[in-house]
């Protein structure tokens, strides 16, 4: 009887646990999706002429990781792009993207471009200031 008692305890301890670990698991989707959703994507040219051709606003963010500038302009793209879902983000790597910064005809990193569709509608370098990116990314929409 005592064996049946200890084996019962087990059994639920293990139903306790995996339902622990299930919804730590799912908590972790969540996050990594709601991390992912809201993450630049890397610049990819195929991709960014289809959300030119859907008439999408796109702010492209070329940076490089030791730029300061750029550091200093991360988080406020990043909240940008959290509080603004029909916007899309791509990241251009100032070190190794160079096919990319002659098409965009970037010379220095921590350059913000913003197109709305085919049409480039504003364009900051080196400003590391909330409301002048806030402004710029708006003349998008």
């Amino acid at each position: 009887m005592h064996s049946k008692i200890r084996t019962t305890l087990t059994l639920r301890a293990l139903h306790v646990l995996l339902g622990l670990t299930l919804c730590a698991l799912a908590a972790a989707v969540l996050l990594a999706f709601s991390v992912v959703g809201h993450a630049a994507q890397p610049f990819d040219d195929q991709s960014f002429k289809q959300a030119q051709a859907a008439g999408k606003t796109i702010l492209v963010d070329v940076a490089a990781p030791w730029c300061p500038t750029c550091r200093r302009q991360r988080p406020i793209v990043e909240q940008i792009e959290k509080e603004t879902p029909n916007l899309v983000v791509y990241e251009v790597d100032f070190d190794t993207a160079k096919n990319a910064l002659r098409h965009f005809r970037v010379q220095y990193q921590s350059t913000l471009i913003v197109f709305k569709g085919t049409k480039e509608v504003g364009r900051s370098t080196g400003d590391t200031d909330a409301a002048r990116i806030r402004a710029l990314v708006a003349k998008g929409f």
